[in-house]
């Protein structure tokens, strides 16, 4: 199961992050998402977990928690949704 994390220290690497989950079970994956001209974190990452019931529990016990002095929020992760992404100017535009 792939648990959002929201609310990260922007200095908590892909290792804490996978630290502060082990405790309730086995973590198949710790990312921290960074941008990708910077390399700096963008507050937020995902663990994905072995078993649905150790990820609930992990869920449960970290929303809330302090990590590197920052309130988490863990989430059951949404599937990423192909679609426009906005914000650039497109061919169609004109001035």
């Amino acid at each position: 199961m792939k648990l959002y994390v929201g609310n990260l220290s922007y200095d908590v690497t892909d290792e804490d992050l996978k630290r502060a989950f082990e405790a309730h079970g086995q973590v198949e994956s710790a990312v921290t998402i960074k941008d990708n001209y910077s390399g700096k974190s963008k507050g937020f990452g995902f663990v994905e977990m072995a078993s649905s019931d150790e990820a609930k529990a992990a869920m449960e016990s970290l929303n809330g928690s302090d990590l590197m002095g920052r309130s988490l929020k863990v989430n059951e992760a949404r599937p990423r949704t192909d679609g426009p992404r906005g914000g650039g100017r497109g061919p169609d535009r004109r001035f």
